[in-house]
């Protein structure tokens, strides 16, 4: 750990009590410093539990009008949560005061966190976990983003293309910005067995020798998890017997569909891991509706959330990601390459800076189901470049993918975030 943030209070605060990529990257930072510092949690959940089982101290400022207010967001939603904000702002700011520095994680952590600057004189933190687009947000939160990332002392991106979007979005190409990939320690994934293997698989009614798909996210449009029904209906009931698109909200027209029509693969299971969450149970109902009226309920599985992510990860043969939209990083996909499992994942946003196309894993454009199901049938016809694309992925996810690696740069942007704040006291004490 940096000298200067050996002994540093940090208050972290996070907006999820739900385990999400953002909570998960939290983890081993909270973690890390636990011994000085706490966290603030806008909303309790699985996050608390883990936290705390951790060793962590853990603050929880929850009102459900505040944690209501989403992303996309309209003007009268936020208005109608004036108050309570206002409120979780003081709170915030009061605990702040114990506290040499507050470390933002998520975008509503921000955004109250840094308003809580007006009442205690605090260095900020930020850890940008998102993509700043219309893809993911509304017009007027890119626009109070936009006007509150300056006072951030130092900021965190988790991928270029998060770097990228910010950089647009405040109209500072030059802005500094901290690159930290997501560091997964890959010990959990080590020391899976085959029996656990064999144990789950049975569990969900998956045979031994089928050739098993996971998909790991919480269910949502824009994770995708309808691409992979079309993809993997295509191989199991052909071209004209593939699932409609417009199920799920896209124009159902197949003219621009690859005349090229892949092999049928008899022996093949697909598992989801992860539930709906942050209302998207209508998503989450049409999945399991359309997988009930073509009849693959013998070949789909809903496993719901599931802890024990490298467990269900060895019991997979290949795993997928098929976000519609551009990931901000993709913890899933280097997951996948840790479990020594070939990935296949969108050619999109953070994912590009991870996988390498034909050598550690395999690429293609987001929401192409024709494209996803050819990848499939690849990797199910040629064993030996699975295997080949799931060594080398693996190797390069060890290396590249380190927490040691990513606390260090934590550690860096913390210190220095501290020390401007020193800085800021020796020349202006009287205003700090």
């Amino acid at each position: 750990m940096a000298t200067a943030t050996a002994h540093a209070r940090i208050l972290f605060v996070d907006q999820s009590g739900e385990l999400g990529g953002g909570e998960l990257a939290l983890l081993p930072v909270a973690v890390h410093y636990r011994e000085r510092s706490a966290v603030v949690l806008l909303q309790d959940g699985p996050f608390r539990t883990r936290l705390e089982a951790a060793g962590v101290k853990v603050h929880l400022l929850a009102d459900a009008r505040v944690s209501g207010v989403r992303k996309t967001g309209a003007l009268m939603g936020i208005l109608r949560a004036g108050w309570p904000v206002f409120r979780q702002v003081r709170a915030l700011a009061e605990l702040a005061r114990d506290y040499d520095l507050i470390y933002l994680n998520t975008q509503k952590a921000f955004v109250l966190g840094t308003l809580a600057r007006i009442f205690v004189r605090k260095p900020v933190v930020w850890f940008l976990h998102d993509i700043l687009s219309r893809d993911h947000f509304g017009r007027l939160q890119l626009r109070i983003v936009r006007t509150l990332a300056p006072f951030s002392d130092v900021t965190i991106v988790n991928s270029e293309a998060v770097a990228d979007s910010l950089r647009t979005l405040t109209g500072r190409p030059d802005a500094p910005l901290e690159l930290a990939y997501n560091g997964i320690d890959p010990t959990p994934f080590d020391l899976t067995v085959n029996t656990q293997r064999r144990a789950l698989r049975a569990a969900i009614g998956v045979p031994t020798d089928a050739w098993c798909i996971g998909l790991f996210s919480r269910l949502a449009h824009w994770k995708g998890q309808h691409v992979l029904l079309e993809a993997v209906s295509q191989l199991l009931l052909g071209e004209h017997g593939a699932l409609e698109r417009r199920a799920f909200g896209g124009a159902g027209d197949r003219g621009n569909r690859s005349t090229e029509r892949p092999a049928r693969l008899p022996e093949i299971h697909v598992v989801f891991v992860g539930a709906a969450l942050f209302g998207e149970d209508d998503y989450a109902a049409r999945l399991r509706d359309v997988v009930a009226r073509h009849g693959l309920q013998p070949r789909v599985h809903f496993v719901g959330f599931q802890d024990d992510i490298p467990a269900w990860m060895a019991a997979m043969d290949v795993i997928v990601h098929t976000s519609v939209a551009p990931e901000p990083f993709g913890r899933v996909v280097v997951e996948g390459m840790l479990a020594g499992k070939p990935v296949i994942a969108a050619r999109a946003g953070g994912v590009t800076e991870i996988i390498e196309d034909h050598v550690t894993g395999l690429l293609t454009p987001p929401g192409d189901a024709p494209a996803l199901s050819r990848a499939l049938a690849l990797l199910r016809r040629d064993p030996e470049s699975a295997r080949e694309f799931a060594q080398r992925g693996r190797e390069v996810a060890r290396r590249r993918f380190s927490e040691t690696a990513y606390l260090e740069v934590v550690d860096t942007a913390i210190e220095r975030a501290l020390e401007r704040a020193a800085a800021k006291t020796q020349v202006f004490p009287e205003q700090v």
